[in-house]
């Protein structure tokens, strides 16, 4: 009986797996069929359809005939001007970019990041000034978040003397009186807003437009974030150009007002400054800051943080490294940053422009009132 049972079970596993066995060979012919059908056999083109297929995916004729679905870094429909001409006018002021930083000497460390990151955002196609392209990662992990503005004044502090200023106190007036610039520009930017029907610029907005008037670049672009992130790119394409652009816009503003005898005046220091008041006032300003303006706290601390290492005299490598290294690194990166907003279809808009015209009254009016101070304080 034993036997007989042994049999039967074992007969039916034979069949279950011979089943099994089947419909898997089954399941396999099935796929099989599928594939071949879905394999698309090589149709042979002639070389000019070739030739015509390969001109199609060129930047060429992206430029003549754009796409029409085209998106920008933002993801909004482009215009059929910024994905042609727009790009086309982009690429030439790269290219005086170029010329005024390698043939004039113009601030070349700062114009030829800025320069060529505008080149790349303008390339077709590539969509380098994306949020997952090259410039836009840079962009947002330096730029957008204030990291690469308080790494340059860690790098700028280290590299300050404060003792002509410690010598001479008044010399602060100066820079007091640059700041003219940003208050009359934020007027300018509020009276447009207010009595022109194409701008709308808020207080905070205005705000952070007038700061290109202190021709600081890390703190125009520090203010803006926390004011107006969505102008960022236009106030830091602004601030970084008319910064690059100093030895333009600059000289003529100083001949005019001033006389020949005046330009030869020769700034010297007055005093000794001791060691010791060049590592307390570094502290000073800092706990000045955060009792009076702790907003500004980051940019003033990381500036005095790299002051107060290279006045301490005992860490020459840290110092060393921010002078030279870490400024330098963080150059490249903040002026391909600065570079991904000059996107045609960002860069040629009336709102951006707008911000260019009051940046350089800004910039000229902050040279003026400081240079006009300096004829006052010399009277």
């Amino acid at each position: 009986m034993k036997a007989f049972i042994i049999k039967i079970v074992t007969l039916l596993m034979l069949l279950g797996f011979s089943s099994v066995c089947a419909s898997d060979a089954q399941a396999g012919n099935a796929a099989a069929d599928r594939a071949a059908a879905n394999v698309e056999t090589y149709q042979p083109k002639p070389m000019m359809e070739l030739m015509g297929d390969f001109l199609k995916s060129t930047g060429i004729s992206a430029l003549v005939n754009p796409n029409p679905d085209e998106l920008d870094s933002h993801g909004n429909k482009m215009s059929d001007f910024h994905k042609s001409w727009g790009r086309v006018i982009m690429i030439l002021i790269t290219f005086l970019l170029f010329y005024l930083a390698i043939a004039k000497g113009f601030e070349p460390l700062l114009l030829l990041p800025i320069g060529f990151g505008g080149l790349l955002a303008n390339i077709p196609v590539a969509n380098m000034a994306g949020p997952d392209g090259f410039l836009g990662i840079i962009y947002s992990m330096g730029l957008a978040n204030q990291l690469f503005p308080i790494l340059i004044f860690m790098g700028v502090g280290a590299m300050t003397d404060f003792g002509p200023l410690l010598s001479n106190p008044k010399t602060a007036l100066l820079g007091g009186a640059a700041q003219f610039g940003i208050f009359g520009t934020l007027v300018g930017a509020v009276a447009l807003a207010e009595y022109t029907p194409l701008f709308d610029f808020t207080l905070k907005q205005a705000s952070a437009i007038s700061i290109i008037g202190g021709a600081d670049g890390p703190t125009s672009i520090f203010i803006a974030t926390q004011l107006a992130p969505e102008l960022l790119g236009a106030i830091a394409v602004a601030s970084y150009s008319y910064m690059a652009m100093v030895p333009i816009i600059q000289p003529p503003i100083m001949r005019a007002l001033t006389t020949d005898a005046e330009r030869r005046i020769k700034m010297s220091t007055m005093r000794h400054v001791s060691r010791i008041e060049k590592l307390v006032f570094p502290i000073l300003v800092l706990v000045l800051a955060i009792l009076v303006l702790p907003d500004a706290t980051p940019l003033i601390g990381a500036f005095m943080f790299g002051n107060f290492l290279k006045e301490s005299g005992v860490v020459d490598r840290l110092s060393d490294t921010m002078q030279n290294a870490l400024i330098n690194i963080v150059t490249i990166f903040l002026g391909l940053a600065v570079g991904s907003k000059l996107a045609s279809e960002q860069f040629l808009i009336a709102e951006t422009l707008a911000i260019l015209a009051l940046g350089i009254l800004a910039f000229s009016a902050g040279t003026a009132a400081g240079v006009i101070m300096a004829k006052i304080m010399n009277m």
